[in-house]
């Protein structure tokens, strides 16, 4: 797990009141207005169609540039329609202090819809921040590729000393991209994901990461969203990010796993994994609807399957790992389908609340099963190596090699340690 840089942190708030420097644009030779001007312009007024045969790439992208010029109005309202582009759409600012944007600003599109005829896997739509930028909402957008560009959106920051955050998607679709859905790179955080569709992408529904070189992402919260029928995974988690919570989202259909969160991932409530890894030869081929190493809590999450998804989690637990109320199961094919494989090091802590469905633990690890799931009660560690052991005041119980219950005042050193109770 990686720490937030505490310069990030002291960074926050500095951005208010400062302007975004858009790419340039010859044809903007007025002064720009001032903030208390601002206004939201039409795509329509710089000759976008969005009748699905124009080439409306170089309107959108003027619009792009007046909307997100230092001082601009800020927001850009796409109408209603279906506009087909040819290369990507981007936002860049200007590099530092100038750059900077601390108001609202964003991309209204309802009922807008870009085509991509983009062939030479360039992305679709591009926010790139070499400055602090606050605020940013895109709305309503939907995107859908034809498999040969990359990445439909890309949210991207990756410096030291500059931050994207306070942002929002929403009520977003992304489908048919060659790439990932959405990719969030760098310095991205507190930033938030409502109600968006990312399906039927080549690569991931969305990939979230520390940037490859600056930038830490974190405090990232999806709420609704669905991942399917993605090529990869559903979500991945990358570059050692961790920090992002998922609330209420859906995984299904994606050809490996739903969620693959490769240092852990801070919180899962109330989510659904759905016949994942399509890309299985079968059932015995395939895997968990989340592979998960390093930490996470999971509450109330639910892994359903017919096909290849064998149980909702694998993790391999380095610290704390936590599932409460999770169920795990499967018919037809999967009728053998359960909750979770557990694993990892001596000194990680695990613990079960209430589960539902097989779990499965590799060598000598275990964890702490609260009514448990075969039989009810509690279910202790019972090597005595084991950090789970039963402990009442100081004394702990375990189960010997011999199979006989044993007691010791304090933590045992060896086995046959303390002494045999009962027969």
């Amino acid at each position: 797990m990686t720490p937030a840089d505490p310069r990030r942190r002291r960074m926050l708030g500095m951005g208010a009141g400062l302007t975004l420097a858009g790419l340039p644009m010859a044809a903007i030779a007025q002064s720009s207005p001032r903030a208390t001007d601002r206004a939201m312009l039409s795509a329509a007024a710089f000759g976008a169609r969005g009748d699905g045969t124009t080439d409306d790439t170089a309107a959108l992208q003027a619009a792009l540039d007046r909307t997100f010029a230092p001082g601009g109005p800020g927001f850009l309202v796409i109408p209603p329609g279906t506009y087909r582009v040819t290369r990507t759409l981007r936002v860049a600012t200007a590099r530092g202090e100038k750059g900077n944007i601390g108001y609202r600003h964003g991309i209204l599109a309802h009922g807008a819809r870009l085509a991509s005829a983009i062939s030479d896997g360039s992305n679709v739509l591009e926010f790139i921040s070499h400055s602090t930028v606050r605020f940013l909402l895109i709305e309503g957008l939907d995107i859908t590729g034809n498999g040969r560009e990359g990445h439909g959106i890309l949210l991207e920051c990756e410096h030291k000393e500059h931050y994207l955050y306070n942002f929002c998607l929403r009520d977003v679709v992304v489908q048919g991209c060659g790439g990932d859905g959405c990719r969030m790179m760098g310095n991205v955080f507190e930033g938030q994901v409502i109600n968006t569709y990312l399906r039927d992408n080549r690569k991931n529904g969305m990939t979230l990461g520390h940037g490859a070189r600056a930038g830490i992402l974190s405090a990232i919260h999806v709420f609704g969203c669905v991942f399917g029928q993605n090529g990869q995974y559903g979500v991945a988690m990358v570059n050692g990010c961790y920090d992002a919570a998922f609330h209420g989202c859906y995984f299904l259909l994606n050809g490996k796993h739903g969620l693959a969160a490769l240092n852990g991932c801070t919180l899962l409530s109330n989510c659904g994994f759905e016949n994942n890894h399509e890309a299985a030869a079968d059932f015995d081929k395939g895997g968990p609807g989340i592979w998960l190493q390093g930490f996470g809590t999971l509450i109330g999450c639910t892994a359903y399957s017919m096909f290849k998804q064998k149980r909702l989690i694998d993790a391999y637990v380095v610290g704390q790992f936590v599932m409460i109320g999770c169920a795990g199961s499967g018919d037809a094919r999967a009728k053998g389908a359960g909750l979770a494989r557990l694993d990892g090091e001596k000194k990680a802590r695990a613990t079960v609340i209430a589960p539902s469905g097989t779990i499965e633990y590799v060598k000598d690890f275990d964890a702490v099963e609260i009514s448990a799931h075969d039989g009810g009660g509690v279910r202790f560690g019972a090597h005595w190596q084991s950090r789970n052991l039963a402990q009442l005041g100081a004394y702990r119980l375990w189960i010997d090699a011999k199979g006989r219950l044993r007691l010791k005042n304090g933590a045992p050193t060896s086995d046959e340690d303390g002494r045999a109770i009962g027969a």
